[in-house]
């Protein structure tokens, strides 16, 4: 996100600074949550429909993974400056889980 600061030194400015901020910031958690209540939907209807298991679990798998970073994003803020190292962490932590997965995968089906 752009500054989240007001440079101004009027109190009435950086009020309205404030809250037009908070308005924009709730406005994506209530999109973001929107949009997970679908996802999740969309997981019921996959398993509901009976649809075939080499479908489901990857869809299952697909949608979690975009949950997890609508969360990380909007509800856990880490699209805000000075979540870089956590996030770096995160990501680190992410290659290294898919590569003991990619690994183990392909232990197996050899």
């Amino acid at each position: 996100m752009a500054n989240t600061q007001s440079n101004t030194g009027n109190p009435k400015v950086d009020l309205e600074f404030r809250r037009k901020k908070n308005k924009e910031e709730m406005k994506y958690q209530v999109v973001s949550f929107v949009l997970m209540i679908f996802l999740t939907l969309l997981a019921f209807l996959a398993v509901g429909a009976e649809m075939s298991k080499y479908f489901i679990v990857p869809f299952i798998i697909l949608m979690a993974i975009v949950q997890c970073i609508f969360q990380l994003y909007y509800f856990m803020h880490m699209n805000h400056k000075g979540h870089e190292t956590p996030a770096l962490f995160l990501y680190s932590g992410l290659a290294v889980g898919l590569i003991t997965i990619l690994a183990f995968t392909t232990i197996i089906w050899w």
